[in-house]
């Protein structure tokens, strides 16, 4: 199940927690169990392409980092090589970069050793840097499929309400945020999840890093033309049929690209791989029931999730599988405004292309559609809160004001 926050949450919240979760993008969190055992990945057998290249590649196009700028780069020791160019490409063009590393360990310790009358501490360290950084560049670092599938739900949750004043400040800053993985960093465990072979998933998924972003630019502005209007009704074969209102703020894309223009409309984000136009939904709008097919959380498998929604809240949800005992669990844990429907986000990457007998969706893949909760700032909504929920459907069928945009997955452009 999906919550996401702006790229630099997961690090914000990593400075909070002296050992957060690394990312902020936790599709399938990972299987129950009480150790650190961490899936080791080589980034260059796993991802054939030229990481110089593509340092450069996010440097200077994706992030536009120019001289004078001050740059934090994150992510863990399995992509040293991929970060060590990333800072020296921001060095070349005359910025200033802050490496921060992290790793499971770490981060687990963290919660095992730290103790937690220290959850809640003030973050100082995050609020010092989000008045002084102008961009930040991470990479997702986590490796293990169970990191902490055993530490409270409230625990995780009072760390990641720490970390909301770090979210307002960089917000407030326009602070550029580019994050590399979007849920898809190509790991065993992650391939097996989608159904395919570990090298294929890592070519996929670099491949798809390295698309063209001027085309995919130019698909999401049709994206966002076919998404201007007032009522959005999504419905699926599935039982799936829902209808909200949308905010009149232009979609927000991840098309690879922060642009002069995106970060004048707020929009200050973007995750590799790119290929996404999401929409803010009205407040107060929203009913109908949206039914997520298959999901991990903890690694153990969900289905058949229905989220019934109410005016714009979720009211109620159920669901099968072994996982989703403890999804629910740890969603009720959550506080003040993770009921709220916040956003929906349409897959614009039509290179992103899966087995086709997984039911698995993910943010990108053209014509995919995602429906969440709670915060919607990385798509420049002001719902700043720590928590929501949220997936993936493919094959719907949406229509804007009554004209299908997407028609049984497929965008109608």
């Amino acid at each position: 199940m999906i919550w996401r926050s702006a790229a630099f949450f997961g690090f914000a919240t990593l400075l909070v927690a002296c050992g957060g979760p690394a990312t902020s993008n936790n599709t399938s969190t990972p299987s129950n169990t009480n150790t650190t055992t961490t899936t080791k990945t080589d980034a260059s057998k796993s991802g054939p392409t030229d990481l110089k290249a593509l340092a450069a590649r996010v440097v200077d196009q994706s992030a536009g980092v120019k001289e004078g700028d001050v740059v934090l780069v994150s992510g863990g020791t399995r992509d040293m090589e991929l970060l060590e160019n990333i800072v020296v490409e921001v060095e070349k063009v005359g910025g200033q970069a802050l490496l921060s590393i992290d790793s499971d360990s770490m981060t687990k310790r963290g919660y095992t050793e730290v103790p937690e009358k220290f959850d809640s501490q003030p973050p100082k360290l995050g609020m010092a840097l989000a008045k002084t950084v102008n961009v930040v560049i991470g990479v997702d670092s986590n490796e293990a499929e169970a990191l902490l599938a055993d530490i409270p739900p409230a625990r995780i949750q009072a760390r990641s309400k720490a970390g909301l004043p770090v979210n307002e400040e960089f917000i407030k800053n326009k602070v550029r945020q580019v994050s590399i993985g979007n849920d898809l960093y190509p790991t065993d465990w992650k391939a097996k999840r989608f159904e395919m072979a570990t090298d294929a998933f890592a070519k996929l998924f670099w491949d798809s890093v390295n698309v063209d972003y001027s085309a995919l630019q130019a698909t999401g502005e049709k994206a966002r033309t076919a998404l201007t209007g007032k009522e959005m009704e999504i419905t699926h074969p599935n039982g799936t049929s829902i209808k909200l209102n949308l905010q009149s703020k232009p979609a927000y894309l991840s098309d690879g690209v922060i642009s002069a223009d995106d970060v004048a409309k707020g929009n200050t984000s973007v995750f590799l791989p790119a290929g996404e136009a999401a929409v803010l939904t009205a407040p107060n709008s929203g009913t109908g029931k949206f039914v997520i097919e298959k999901d991990y959380f903890q690694g153990k498998e969900i289905h058949n999730v229905v989220m019934n929604f109410e005016n714009g809240k979720l009211t109620s949800m159920t669901g099968e599988g072994d996982g989703f005992a403890a999804f629910k669990a740890d969603y009720d844990a959550q506080g003040e405004g993770k009921d709220i429907l916040s956003y929906i986000d349409l897959g614009i990457n039509s290179s992103f292309t899966l087995a086709p007998s997984s039911k698995l969706g993910n943010w990108v893949s053209a014509g995919m559609v995602s429906l969440g909760t709670g915060n919607n700032t990385w798509a420049g909504g002001t719902n700043n809160v720590a928590g929501g929920t949220g997936g993936h459907l493919a094959g719907c069928t949406v229509k804007i004001d009554g004209k299908a945009i997407v028609e049984n997955g497929a965008w109608k452009l």
